[in-house]
C-alpha cells in the first residue's frame, strides 16, 4: 500500500468531513479510496465501454400503463443472458419499483438498461454499473463456474 498526502482548503476539508460522517466512514482514507475507485470505474466505462460488468438497474413504472409490464418482461426474457434476477415491489395502487441485477458485456447491459428505461411509462430509471474482470474459473464437485472481481 502506498501513502499519499493531499492538501485541501478548509472549506473543502470541512465539507468532505461532513460527507464522511453522513456515509459512516471510519476515516478519510477509506472515503478517498472509494471516491477514486468510483471515478476510475466510471472513467473506464465512459472512455471504452468494453469488457464485462455487473449492474443494478432500478426503475419505477405505472403498472396501469397499457401493456407496459408485458413489454418490460418481454425485454427481460429476450435478454435472459444478461438478466440475473429481478425484484418487483408494489409501491401503491398504481406504481411499481423494479430492480434488475444485470451481468454481461458493458455495451449490451447499457443497451438493455436504456431500452427498459425508455419505455413510455417508466420513470426514475437509474443504472449502477460496476466493471468486473474474470478472476477465476474452476469447478467444485463437477459444477464449473467463474468468479467475477470488481476492477477497481
Amino acid at each position: 500500500m502506498q501513502r499519499i498526502t493531499i492538501s485541501l482548503d478548509d472549506e473543502l476539508a470541512t465539507a468532505f468531513d461532513r460527507l464522511i460522517a453522513r456515509h459512516g466512514y471510519d476515516n478519510r482514507s477509506e472515503a478517498v479510496r472509494d471516491l477514486i475507485r468510483e471515478r476510475l470505474g466510471r472513467e473506464a466505462q465512459d472512455r471504452k465501454p468494453r469488457g464485462h460488468c455487473v449492474a443494478s438497474l432500478s426503475y419505477v413504472y405505472n403498472h396501469h400503463a397499457r401493456e407496459l409490464a408485458e413489454r418490460l418482461a418481454e425485454h427481460q426474457h429476450a435478454h435472459h443472458d444478461l438478466v440475473v434476477a429481478t425484484m418487483h415491489v408494489h409501491l401503491d395502487h398504481d406504481n411499481c419499483l423494479e430492480n434488475a441485477v444485470l451481468q454481461g458485456p458493458v455495451g449490451a447491459v447499457r443497451s438493455l438498461a436504456a431500452r427498459l428505461t425508455a419505455e413510455p411509462g417508466v420513470r426514475h430509471g437509474s443504472l449502477n454499473l460496476v466493471a468486473v474482470e474474470h478472476a477465476d474459473h474452476h469447478a467444485h464437485g463437477g459444477a464449473s463456474h467463474r468468479h467475477l472481481k470488481p476492477k477497481y
